[in-house]
């Protein structure tokens, strides 16, 4: 008897003829629905998916929107119960969607769970194991670069990783998609931050295994694109989410972290870069579409509101340890 399915993967690709098809090869038999998004790929890649996957729903845009456009119209493709989104330079563990969806069948108040990401080139090492933000302004991978037997525990997170996670669906239409403002970068944490105020979790799933490539194959973690607009998305992801009584409680730390930044890209001859990244990110708050996504306060999530002040001076001795 064939299994109902319950899961739609969703793979954004954009230029991923070197990682595709193992990708694709990795989730062959699991359980799950595949659509690739590709954003206007010219290097072949769309092609390897027509032509050696035609079970994959393949969705083709003109041009690169960015992740988070191309995640959303994955989303609007979907129709089952769960979605889960995997970057295309993964490659997933046999049984990855059911360690998934086990979890959310259990904890019905659980919006999104974040699966063990480990460092393909060094799979004793986490890549990233759920995301943390705190009150600098820092949003940061759990576990980066430590050993992966000390993150075997399911545990609760800020935000689950959008490079391997899996959301309730249903609850895309009380929180919103993914806010294309981003383009891409932090915009998984900003989507964790809209369910926990809301009252929702997030969790870690470490039995849900796959494994990046990530900066492990371009050899560094920070370029000025990467830095450009994280450093941008990190001013408009305090913005829209804390509000204004919120913000100037976490002031002193939050100019703190952003100072620390730029001192940091300034050494690696990135200064100027995260700079030009901040007042963008001022400009976007400014936009007629940055103040038409800000999350106004309710008093109906103060508890919540709380509680996430509290996870964010925490996350601090978190990041720093």
């Amino acid at each position: 008897m064939e299994r109902k399915i319950h899961s739609t993967i969703i793979i954004p690709n954009y230029n991923g003829i070197q990682y595709i098809e193992k990708c694709l090869r990795s989730l062959m038999g699991e359980p799950a629905e595949i659509i690739v998004v590709d954003n206007g790929s010219v290097d072949g890649s769309r092609e390897v998916v027509k032509e050696q996957f035609p079970g994959v729903k393949l969705v083709c845009l003109d041009k690169n929107y960015g992740f988070c456009r191309a995640v959303n119209v994955g989303i609007a493709n979907s129709r089952t119960t769960y979605v889960i989104l995997l970057n295309n330079d993964t490659e997933a563990e046999r049984g990855f969607v059911r360690a998934l969806e086990e979890p959310m069948e259990r904890h019905p108040e659980v919006f999104s769970g974040s699966a063990q990401m480990r460092n393909m080139y060094r799979p004793e090492l986490i890549d990233d194991a759920g995301d943390y933000y705190c009150a600098l302004g820092w949003a940061f991978a759990r576990g980066k670069d430590k050993p992966v037997q000390d993150y075997r525990k399911k545990c609760p997170v800020f935000s689950a990783c959008g490079g391997a996670a899996i959301y309730r669906r249903k609850l895309f239409d009380e929180l919103g998609v993914m806010d294309e403002n981003h383009f891409a970068y932090l915009e998984d944490v900003d989507l964790g931050y809209r369910a926990r105020i809301h009252g929702y979790r997030n969790l870690y799933i470490p039995d849900a295994v796959v494994y990046h490539a990530g900066s492990g194959f371009s050899g560094s973690r920070h370029n000025k694109f990467k830095v450009d607009l994280t450093s941008r998305n990190s001013v408009y992801l305090i913005y829209k989410n804390m509000p204004t009584i919120q913000v100037l409680l976490n002031l002193p730390l939050l100019c703190a972290g952003f100072a620390i930044k730029f001192l940091f890209f300034m050494r690696k001859g990135l200064g100027r870069v995260y700079l030009r990244g901040l007042w963008k990110g001022v400009l976007l708050c400014m936009s007629k579409s940055g103040k038409a996504h800000k999350i106004h306060f309710s008093r109906e999530h103060l508890f919540y509101y709380g509680l996430i002040q509290l996870e964010l001076w925490r996350n601090i001795f978190m990041r720093l340890s």
